[in-house]
């Protein structure tokens, strides 16, 4: 019998030592190694959540009139391009099942094309949308690195500034340049965007909209995690092929969530005050790195900080944080091999358990 997929472990499954060894402190394990937001969000948008009687019937999987019109409100005034709202937005549940799920259908409309390329380091799902496709998912470094041969066996480039876990602000005038050359679909995640700290925020959609797609979510900037709601813009033609296709596989956003985050778009202030919090949390890691004996420098976006491991060994890194301070951090090899002499640590901790991790080592 020919043996089928076998998924790998999920990264963080992977960090039990770690919690272990984190969890023998008083007070238990810090955890810094999922970027799951801890912030509370605005009481409008939960509020909002509540209100009317959207649950009552299916809602739109393209979204609602209304959260598409913000949506491009967002885009427009925080990034500062503009989409038409009726043609190139969509919503979508969640950006992780778009990113999963995107190769498969691109695949359907492009049946001559095979090969996703991706960022050599970054968020594993790039990688493993294109696996669960069954096609051939190609890391490049730089946009330099890639291969002729696979530029023309491409369906689509993923980029990712602010990039998750590096922080690294990339050329999205450049990648966009790239693939309109190659007529390969450059998706842009850009869900860190509104966490930029090294100049304004931006979009690849400043280039206009042909061959490009950039994909935001509410789970960062707005903590909305839990409710899984995320939209993408872009090129028309492209935005209409997979609302469609997107029709016919059921999914949609539920339509109290879709509610709520017309309330989350239309409010910058509540975004200002979480940048703040994650800005001085950073400062605060920083330090507290420094104090375990691992210098590390803020990023440029995002808020991860990327620290080099003593000898390349992120394994030996992350169990003596964990003894040290009781924090729990994601060793880099779970962005991809080019990430193994790194640790990832998420500020993604109320300030009370930071400071908690900062006493254990008299930071």
């Amino acid at each position: 019998m020919t043996a089928g997929f076998s998924p790998p472990p999920y990264p963080y499954d992977r960090l039990d030592e770690i919690v272990a060894i984190a969890g023998r402190h008083e007070g238990g394990a810090v955890d810094l190694s999922i970027g799951t937001p801890c912030d509370p969000s605005p009481d409008a948008v939960l509020a909002a959540l509540c209100a009317g009687d959207s649950a009552r019937g299916y809602p739109p999987s393209i979204g609602t009139k209304e959260l598409r019109a913000a949506a491009a409100g967002w885009i427009h005034r925080r990034l500062g391009a503009t989409v038409d709202p009726a043609a190139q937005v969509a919503a979508c549940v969640g950006t992780k099942e778009f990113v999963a799920s995107l190769p498969q259908y691109l695949k359907l409309r492009d049946p001559s094309r095979d090969t996703v390329l991706y960022p050599a380091i970054s968020y594993p799902t790039y990688e493993m949308g294109a696996t669960l496709a069954g096609l051939r998912a190609v890391p490049y470094l730089e946009l330099a690195d890639i291969d002729d041969r696979d530029a023309r066996r491409a369906l689509a480039i993923w980029v990712n500034s602010p990039a998750n876990p590096t922080g690294e602000l990339h050329d999205l005038d450049a990648a966009a340049a790239w693939g309109r050359e190659r007529a390969v679909p450059v998706i842009s995640d850009e869900c860190y965007a509104e966490f930029t700290w090294s100049g304004p925020a931006t979009t690849i959609l400043r280039n206009g909209t042909d061959g490009l797609l950039a994909v935001h979510s509410l789970s960062k900037r707005d903590n909305f995690a839990g409710a899984r709601i995320g939209f993408y813009a872009g090129d028309g033609a492209l935005v209409h092929y997979l609302r469609e296709v997107r029709k016919h596989a059921g999914l949609m956003p539920p339509g109290p969530v879709q509610a709520a985050a017309v309330v989350a778009l239309g409010d910058d202030a509540h975004v200002e005050v979480q940048r703040e919090r994650y800005r001085a949390r950073l400062a605060r890691l920083v330090e507290v790195l420094a104090a375990a004996g691992y210098p590390a420098a803020l990023p440029a976006g995002a808020f991860y900080l990327w620290v080099a491991a003593p000898e390349g060994d992120a394994w030996q890194m992350a169990r003596d944080l964990a003894a040290k301070a009781g924090v729990v951090v994601s060793p880099g090899e779970f962005y991809g091999p080019h990430g193994a002499g790194f640790v990832r640590v998420a500020a993604v901790q109320p300030d009370d358990r930071v400071e908690l991790a900062a006493s254990r080592i008299g930071a």
